[in-house]
């Protein structure tokens, strides 16, 4: 897929396509596979996640590269939270655990910005881990 690719649904959301949108990036994130999320990006698309400053699709790749390789059996689920005209805004939850066993959820809010071919050119993430038990993981 090429920059100049249609990622549909788009702009101007409805609740039903925001929704579709939201769902389309939970199963995207959850193949933790960089490439095909990434592709949901602009080339030039800008990200703040947590204290961390991302330009392009190329960086956001080996980012989460990064990512899924220290957060293990990642799970993630969205919500949709509001939306207007190129906006979407969310709320998740995600689990994982690191190398020594420890589960961890991890808590945010995103807010989403799209151009006209629905690829998203901004996305700003502010997010908290919580320490859980194994027995206490509510996403499988």
């Amino acid at each position: 897929m090429n920059e100049s690719a249609v990622r549909p649904p788009l702009q101007p959301f409805t609740e039903e396509s925001a929704r579709a949108k939201v769902q389309a990036a939970e199963d995207a994130w959850n193949s933790r596979d960089p490439e095909r999320v990434a592709l949901a990006y602009t080339e030039d698309s800008r990200w703040r996640n947590r204290d961390r400053f991302l330009t392009g699709r190329a960086e956001i790749r080996d980012f989460l590269a990064a990512k899924w390789e220290r957060e293990l059996d990642y799970r993630l689920r969205k919500e949709l939270w509001a939306y207007t005209g190129n906006r979407i805004s969310v709320r998740f939850e995600y689990e994982w655990h690191d190398t020594a066993g420890q589960w961890w959820r991890s808590h945010g809010n995103e807010q989403w910005e799209f151009t006209p071919d629905g690829l998203m050119s901004r996305r700003e993430a502010s997010i908290n881990d919580v320490p859980i038990a194994a027995e206490d993981r509510r996403l499988r």
